[in-house]
């Protein structure tokens, strides 16, 4: 099976408790398949959390849940070394951090000591405990979710935490045909306790290594560097896409390319692409990211075959 047609059983699955929202839902997928960490930025009961868990549970693999409070520690996420006291000897307690896909709920609810926990878990995929490296076990990802309204006892994520997320989702709220669907499917349980997996976790790996072959000519590698060099270049921004936010944007290329079912990434995918990679990296005056971004794709001139 190739990876275009996991990838459309992953979203139709996920779109049985996610109405109306494929977009991103794909953008989602495709993220997946890059490798990538996702931050889902939205008001409370847009369905951050649900969409989520959906798309942890298409996936038959590891997944597990952080509830982050300005109480948590470090060591709640990546676990501890405890003393057996019958045994006589220290035994490692892992944390929820040892698994495929962790659900990180309202992480700028977190301090920035527990925040920086995460870090090394989503940008080198390993745990170090009392100064041992511990290997995730791949594959590894972070769905963290945020929101952005209610700032009282939060701790906004700082630039370099930002960055680690390859990219950023806004769901919004379902227009009323589909808010409608929602009301009349609702009943005692919630859709997402029978949603079951389409693809076992052995499967993500292939799909990720198909992914990541998807070849990127010269002239579309010239229109990410082009897209790179206007933010930076703009008089508006005071930080633009780093070479981090470049790489992103090539992965994320790649994966919509190899979800379209293509052998190459076209500068169409390249124009999705940053439109999720690129605003929540970038630091405007007087502009929005997100604005920042459409002013550039329909300033920049695309390659054409």
């Amino acid at each position: 099976m190739s990876c275009k047609e996991y990838a459309e059983k992953i979203i139709t699955n996920t779109e049985k408790v996610i109405k109306g929202k494929r977009k991103e839902i794909t953008a989602a997928v495709a993220a997946m398949l890059a490798g990538g960490n996702i931050l889902l930025e939205d008001v409370p009961g847009t369905g951050k959390t649900v969409l989520a868990k959906a798309l942890a549970k298409s996936i038959n693999c590891g997944f597990k849940r952080i509830q982050l409070t300005p109480d948590l520690l470090p060591s709640d996420i990546t676990g501890i070394h405890f003393f057996n006291m019958k045994e006589q000897v220290f035994e490692l307690r892992k944390g929820p951090v040892f698994t495929n896909i962790l659900l990180a709920d309202e992480i700028n609810r977190a301090t920035p000591r527990t925040q920086s926990a995460l870090l090394e878990c989503m940008e080198e995929k390993q745990v170090t405990i009392d100064g041992e490296n511990m290997k995730l076990e791949p594959p590894f990802m972070v769905i963290a979710t945020q929101n952005p309204v209610e700032n009282a006892g939060t701790f906004p994520l700082p630039e370099a935490q930002l960055d680690r997320f390859l990219i950023k989702l806004t769901l919004g709220y379902a227009d009323r045909e589909q808010e409608g669907e929602i009301l009349s499917e609702a009943g005692y349980s919630h859709p997402i306790d029978s949603l079951e997996a389409v693809v076992s976790g052995n499967e993500l790996p292939q799909m990720q290594e198909e992914a990541a072959s998807i070849r990127v000519n010269e002239a579309v590698r010239d229109y990410i560097l082009d897209i790179g060099e206007a933010t930076r270049t703009h008089p508006s921004v005071i930080l633009g896409a780093s070479t981090r936010g470049l790489l992103a944007l090539k992965r994320m290329s790649q994966a919509l390319a190899a979800v379209e079912g293509n052998s190459f990434v076209t500068p169409d995918n390249v124009q999705t692409a940053v439109r999720f990679v690129l605003p929540h990296r970038l630091i405007c005056r007087g502009i929005k990211g997100k604005d920042l971004i459409e002013e550039i794709i329909s300033r920049l001139k695309a390659p054409t075959e």
